[in-house]
């Protein structure tokens, strides 16, 4: 299955939750007592919580969709060719060497959304994924600032 797939699969199943939640939290409102109306009202909390989440990882999502596509154009993807550990993730004494010269690359150009790009997959192939989004976060960022 591909990551589009287990995206829309999961959308679908948020979806699914906010309507079951939703619903019980306008149950528990409509009972009307004190004590219900404000459980109802923090159960009526959660699924929009869930949807803001959910967007803003969709969005980030398509944003890095569109970035690489953009370095595809340009021939600047990240091509270094890390052996693999069974499992199908990268060795990680080969995804550090990757990642140090990405880093070295970010130092010398930190305003260059390019090298943030490139650095947020060197961190993905390390097995970092917190400070991968945040290196996609930089270049989102970099990039939108570009003319």
């Amino acid at each position: 299955m591909t990551a589009r797939r287990v995206a829309y699969v999961l959308v679908a199943l948020v979806l699914l939750y906010v309507a079951f939640i939703g619903w019980r939290g306008v149950v528990l409102i409509a009972d009307g007592r004190p004590a219900f109306v404000l459980l109802g009202l923090g159960v009526l909390l959660l699924p929009v919580v869930g949807v803001v989440l959910v967007w803003r990882e969709l969005r980030l999502g398509f944003v890095a969709q569109e970035l690489g596509r953009v370095l595809e154009a340009e021939g600047g993807l990240p091509s270094d060719p890390l052996p693999r550990r069974p499992s199908g993730r990268a060795d990680l004494a080969a995804a550090d060497v990757v990642f140090d010269r990405r880093r070295a690359e970010v130092e010398a150009a930190p305003d260059d959304w390019r090298a943030w790009y490139r650095l947020a997959v060197a961190y993905g192939d390390a097995g970092d994924t917190r400070r991968g989004r945040e290196a996609l976060r930089q270049a989102i960022t970099r990039y939108r600032a570009t003319p």
